[in-house]
């Protein structure tokens, strides 16, 4: 299992990653309210921000589709597996909001 470094969650940390998701989960959600096709553009945009945050957190160079990660919530790789596949739809952009809240829930966790 690939560890975090609990230095790098702190709440500040973990605060601006998830700010720069609800910037993204609102035009994602724009998308899809308004079904203009960019969806799937912004959606990219999320997976690759989320990808980077469990990178940098775990302290590896790149993400290991095979390896387990203390970061992850349950089922977060078959979860995250599942949203790269289907980008474009709403099921993966409402599994993509899930992963992130539950993955900002874990960081607090994690620092006690």
């Amino acid at each position: 299992m690939i560890t975090v470094n609990k230095q790098l969650i702190s709440q500040a940390a973990v605060d601006c990653w998830y700010t720069r998701w609800d910037e993204l989960r609102f035009q994602i959600h724009e998308a899809h309210a308004t079904r203009n096709g960019q969806a799937a553009q912004w959606m990219l945009q999320g997976i690759a921000h989320f990808i980077e945050f469990l990178i940098e957190v775990s302290g590896v160079e790149s993400y290991d589709i095979q390896a387990s990660y203390e970061i992850l919530p349950l089922n977060g790789k078959e979860r995250l597996l599942f949203v790269q596949a289907n980008p474009a739809q709403y099921a993966s952009y409402r599994q993509l909001d899930e992963l992130y809240k539950e993955t900002k829930k874990r960081c607090a966790r994690l620092r006690m």
